[in-house]
């Protein structure tokens, strides 16, 4: 019997979801086009939803995709990867998620917390995966540089909003 030997490959994630205690999308990032119409993409939300609301277990095989998982207070976090896909360098990635918003949250991670604060959400999953590729997996690394962004996003707009007043430019 022949073994099937495949390629390495970088790319390990293929989307990453948090869904509420009703199974609804608070946030999705797919990184193929395994589900390429939101009507199927969020179908196959409700259907991980219903596979996983109820188990303690975190990892789960669901239409040849490995699944892992984890439930706070409200809310599901969930990062898919291929059936042949290493369970641990997913569940890193699940981890990092978890801690990084958990810190930047103050460990008050809950549906209306990660409302107000979704902009550090994108931050932070840009910050640990990009394009299906893992960056990082230290929660710390994470919300440093989400902070670093933030800043910088801040006093950008803050220059843009409030422009100096005349006289005081070095060529007035």
């Amino acid at each position: 019997m022949e073994a099937l030997i495949l390629e390495p490959s970088l790319y390990t994630v293929k989307a990453i979801l948090i869904l509420d205690n009703d199974g609804d999308r608070l946030f999705a990032k797919y990184y193929d086009d395994t589900y390429p119409s939101v009507k199927e993409q969020k179908a196959f939300e409700k259907n991980i939803f219903n596979k996983t609301h109820r188990t303690d277990s975190e990892i789960a095989l669901l239409e040849g995709l490995t699944v892992v998982y984890k439930s706070s207070i409200d809310l599901y976090f969930y990062v898919i990867g291929s059936s042949y896909e290493n369970e641990l360098m997913l569940m890193t990635v699940l981890n990092c998620l978890f801690d990084s918003l958990s810190q930047m949250l103050r460990k008050n991670v809950e549906k209306r917390a990660l409302l107000e604060n979704m902009e550090g959400l994108f931050l932070a999953v840009d910050e640990i995966v990009d394009g299906g590729v893992i960056l990082e997996s230290d929660p710390q690394q994470v919300v440093h540089r989400v902070a670093l962004r933030r800043d910088r996003v801040t006093k950008e707009a803050s220059v843009a909003f409030h422009p100096s007043p005349p006289g005081l430019n070095s060529a007035d």
